[in-house]
């Protein structure tokens, strides 16, 4: 099995290995970040409504940006940046989830909610990037 795993991995060097290890320890700490603020929201919000995807998926969506802005200036190197954004925020925000939730709002008979919710999460959503874009390349 090991013979395998090393011709599979061919040429990489020490470095893109950190790299993986570094990705797949924030992509850790994103989804577990995920999973507490989005138990904290459930227990606070007495709604049916996703309100704790919904604000993950927003709040992943401006800090993406905002990475990204940030990498664009040259702030944060192309390491952090692929650490944050594929890792952390990969494992933070999640897909998945809200369509899953969208599905289940319809499911129940709540179409309205269903396409409120997808709708909103999509136009936030870009408007979160963008924002988080705006202020990256504002910040010197």
């Amino acid at each position: 099995m090991l013979i395998l795993v090393r011709k599979r991995m061919g040429n990489m060097s020490v470095a893109s290995l950190v790299l993986l290890a570094a990705i797949g320890l924030a992509g850790a700490l994103g989804a577990v970040a995920r999973y507490l603020l989005g138990r904290y929201v459930a227990e606070r919000s007495a709604s049916s409504f996703p309100l704790g995807t919904l604000i993950i998926n927003i709040t992943g969506a401006f800090l993406i940006g905002l990475i990204f802005a940030l990498a664009t200036r040259k702030l944060i190197s192309p390491t952090l940046q692929a650490t944050l954004a594929t890792g952390f925020m990969g494992g933070f925000t999640t897909f998945s989830t809200m369509s899953w939730e969208g599905m289940q709002l319809a499911r129940a008979g709540r179409s309205l909610h269903s396409l409120f919710y997808l709708g909103i999460t999509f136009a936030l959503g870009l408007s979160a990037v963008l924002l988080g874009l705006v202020l990256g390349r504002a910040i010197s």
